[in-house]
């Protein structure tokens, strides 16, 4: 069964996560519900606020054949370069924008066993997990919207990018 998703403007995705003190069985039932919450809706990340949790855990899959990276209390110790794209929520249907976000980031996390990682992602890697960790902290995608971009545009807009 998966979570309803929290639709924007609704005051749950505007508040800082807590920290996650202990990683409990419930906390991995959880996130295991998480993912087949975002599968059924074709996303690629989703964050705890978006099910209406207010603690720092979210999880990201660019591609169904990847691995699904569970972020425990993430952080963003490095960052370099920027670059500008499209992006979208779950959260805020038929919205999409361009946002500013660093192209390389290096992330500290626990996983669901409770052992800390770091792992450097870029590109699109970097976007996704910068986008959930954003939810964490309160802030949506469209704080940071530099353009917006109509739904039915969206398509257009990508195929001229792909050009560039």
């Amino acid at each position: 069964m998966s979570y309803p998703i929290v639709i924007h403007p609704n005051q749950k995705l505007t508040r800082p996560s807590q920290k996650v003190g202990v990683i409990s069985d419930e906390l991995i039932q959880m996130l295991d519900r998480m993912k087949r919450t975002m599968d059924a809706h074709d996303g690629i990340g989703l964050a705890a606020p978006q099910i209406g949790k207010n603690i720092r855990v979210a999880i990201v899959q660019l591609d169904p054949e990847d691995d699904v990276l569970e972020l425990i209390n993430p952080e963003i110790i490095f960052h370099e370069g920027e670059n500008i794209d499209v992006e979208g929520c779950l959260s805020l249907p038929h919205q999409y924008g361009t946002v500013k976000r660093y192209e390389t980031i290096v992330v500290r996390y626990f996983d669901r066993e409770g052992d800390e990682y770091e792992l450097e992602a870029d590109d699109y890697f970097a976007r996704a997990i910068q986008h959930e960790i954003d939810h964490l902290n309160g802030i949506l995608f469209i704080d940071k919207m530099i353009e917006r971009i109509a739904e039915e545009d969206l398509e257009d807009y990508m195929e001229g990018r792909r050009n560039d």
